[in-house]
C-alpha cells in the first residue's frame, strides 16, 4: 500500500525521466521518525534504494518546508568534508505529487534517536564517536558559504535577531494554548542578546538523532551523514553549539524530547564536547548559557508547531501521536529556558 504523500504511479513517471537509475516499478515507504518534512525510502526494482523528501501534508510554514533550498542545501555541504546524502534530482512541479520533492542517496547507517538504540555502539566506541559529533560540527560552521554556493542562503547578520522575530511569529501563528512564559522569555533573549561574532552555515537542529552513525569493517563507529537540513540558514555558530549541548543529556537528567540517544551512558560530557569543539573552531563559549535559554525557547516554538500539525490531522501518523506528551514537553523546554535566565 502506498503511504499517504505519494502519487505512485504520477512520481514514478517523474522518476522514469530524472531519476533513471532507480530501476522501475518502485515501491514507497514512510520512514518513521520525521515530524515536519516526510521522508520516503523509495525501493527499486533492482534491491537499490533512493529517499524522497516533501513537506507536510497540509499547511507548510515558509522556508522550513522548502525543497529546492534544502536540495540546494545539500548539493553545497556535499562538496565538502561534512557527511551529507548526495543530492540527485528536484521536482519544483506541484501537479506530480502535490508539493515538491527531492531525491537524494540512501545511506547505510543507524539513526540514534533513543537510549535504546544507542546500546547499538559499543561502549569503548562512545567518547570516539562524541568527539566526531563534535569535530563534524566545527568542520560545517568552517566553511565558507560562498565557496559551496551557499552565500546567497540568509542573511549573516543579526542572526540572534531575525531568529527571535521568526520563531516568535511562529510561536503565535501555532501556539494551542496561551502560555505568557513564553513571551517573557522572548523579551529577556531580546534585552540579553550578545553580539554576533562571525557568520557560518548554521544546521538548526545538530543532534545525534539527526545523523546516520555507524561502522565499517575493522573501523570505528562514524558519522555516515548528516540528515534534516530543513532549518538550516546562515548565521551565529554558536545557536548549533547549544542546541546540540541541550540535547546531549546524561542518564540523570530529563531530555528535551524524544531524542535522547546519550542518555545510555558512556558518550563524552558536554564539557569535553565543549573543549573538542572549541579546539577544532577557535571559538570563544563564554555565552553558551545564553545560547542554551536561546535554543530551548526556539525549540518550544518548534515543538507547538508540531503539535498544532497534529491535533489539525496534517501529520502522516496523526493517530498515532500522545498531544499530551507534546505539551509537557513544550512546557519543559519553556521551564529550562527560563532557568537558564533566572526568569521567574
Amino acid at each position: 500500500m502506498t503511504p499517504a504523500g505519494i502519487d505512485a504511479p504520477a512520481v514514478s513517471a517523474w522518476f522514469a525521466g530524472h531519476v533513471p537509475q532507480a530501476a522501475q516499478p518502485l515501491r514507497f515507504e514512510l520512514i518513521a521518525g520525521g515530524h515536519s518534512n516526510l521522508t520516503y525510502r523509495v525501493h527499486c526494482a533492482d534491491g537499490s534504494s533512493v529517499v524522497l523528501r516533501r513537506p507536510p501534508l497540509s499547511h507548510v510554514l515558509a522556508t522550513a518546508h522548502d525543497m529546492g533550498r534544502e536540495h540546494k542545501i545539500i548539493s553545497g555541504v556535499g562538496q565538502t568534508g561534512v557527511p551529507v546524502p548526495r543530492a540527485i534530482a528536484l521536482c519544483s512541479d506541484e501537479t506530480v505529487n502535490e508539493a515538491p520533492f527531492y531525491v537524494m542517496s540512501y545511506e547505510e547507517g543507524a539513526v540514534l534517536h533513543s537510549a535504546d538504540e544507542s546500546a547499538l555502539v559499543p561502549d569503548a566506541e562512545r567518547v570516539p564517536l562524541s568527539r566526531r559529533v563534535a569535530d563534524v560540527l566545527a568542520e560545517l560552521h568552517a566553511i565558507e558559504p560562498d565557496d559551496v554556493g551557499l552565500g546567497d542562503l540568509g542573511r549573516r547578520e543579526d542572526y540572534l535577531g531575525r531568529q527571535l522575530r521568526r520563531w516568535k511569529r511562529q510561536w503565535e501563528q501555532s501556539k494551542t494554548r496561551e502560555l505568557p512564559i513564553m513571551d517573557e522569555i522572548a523579551a529577556e533573549l531580546e534585552a540579553r542578546k550578545p553580539a554576533q561574532i562571525g557568520s557560518s552555515i548554521v544546521h538548526g537542529d545538530y543532534r545525534l538523532g539527526n545523523m546516520l552513525s555507524g561502522a565499517r569493517p575493522h573501523e570505528h563507529w562514524d558519522i555516515v551523514a548528516v540528515l534534516d537540513w530543513e532549518l538550516c540558514t546562515l548565521g551565529d555558530a554558536m545557536a548549533d553549539v547549544a542546541y546540540l549541548m541541550n540535547n546531549w543529556v546524561t542518564p540523570d537528567e530529563q531530555s528535551t524530547g524524544t531524542s535522547a540517544p546519550t542518555q545510555a551512558g558512556g558518550f563524552a560530557s558536554r564539557s569535553q564536547m565543549l573543549d573538542w569543539y572549541a579546539d577544532a573552531s577557535g571559538r570563544d563559549l563564554s555565552q553558551v548559557d545564553y545560547y542554551r535559554a536561546f535554543s530551548y525557547w526556539r525549540l518550544a516554538a518548534i515543538s507547538e508547531g508540531v503539535l498544532n500539525r497534529y491535533l489539525r490531522g496534517a501529520m502522516a501518523d496523526a493517530d498515532e501521536a500522545d498531544t499530551d506528551l507534546f505539551r509537557e514537553n513544550v512546557d519543559f523546554l519553556s521551564t529550562s529556558a527560563a532557568e537558564r535566565l533566572a526568569v521567574r
